[in-house]
């Protein structure tokens, strides 16, 4: 189903159609990572060291060793078949330039809000965002060091309901990252037969 990290070959000119997909969550839980891991190309990042004056805008709390930010978005791509792309887009996950994600959502299957037990409250605002657009998502738990919630307490802290699932995840592995966004075309397809059986 996903392109092997060795080929890094230009886009197929078989292809046909891309799907796209959006990586949200709080600012430092791993987004750029993500994007990176998985994608099959060198991904288009827009990560700018960060400086002494961005400290006093940007909380670091828990994150005190994080150099680096991203300030636009960043973009990634993954072949699923010989006819159709995955385009994979990561949110800034920063206060400031929340005003971005409303032209990220647009044209979007369906989103994952990665999140960092160690800063669960960024996250809120994610979520507040994809349900107030009616879109599809699930929830990854980045397992930072010093994880300690389950993914029943996250579920519970979070107030996402049952339907919606929530799996545990390293970013920085490209299988781990593979199987969230294969969780996520899972419950797009299962939320996709629901619809198609009540009608």
């Amino acid at each position: 189903m996903f392109g092997t990290r060795s080929t890094r070959t230009p886009l197929r000119s078989t292809v046909k159609d891309g799907t796209k997909i959006v990586i949200v969550g709080g600012f430092g839980a791993g987004k750029t990572t993500l994007v990176r891991s998985v994608s099959e190309i060198r991904p288009l990042s827009t990560e700018e060291t960060m400086t002494e004056a961005g400290r006093d805008v940007d909380s670091t709390a828990g994150v005190a060793g994080k150099l680096r930010t991203t300030v636009a978005f960043d973009f990634g791509r993954v072949s699923l078949t010989d006819e159709l792309v995955l385009y994979l887009f990561g949110a800034p996950g920063q206060r400031r330039f929340w005003f971005l994600w409303d032209r990220l959502f647009a044209g979007t299957l369906g989103a994952v809000v990665l999140v960092d037990t160690r800063r669960i409250e960024d996250s809120w605002y994610a979520i507040d965002r994809l349900e107030q657009f009616g879109m599809p998502f699930v929830v990854a738990r980045n397992n930072f060091p010093g994880t300690a919630h389950g993914l029943d307490e996250l579920r519970e802290a979070l107030s996402v309901g049952d339907t919606v699932p929530v799996v545990d995840c390293d970013a920085r592995e490209r299988d781990s990252a593979k199987q969230v966004l294969i969780t996520l075309v899972h419950h797009l397809y299962t939320m996709s037969r629901a619809r198609g059986a009540r009608r």
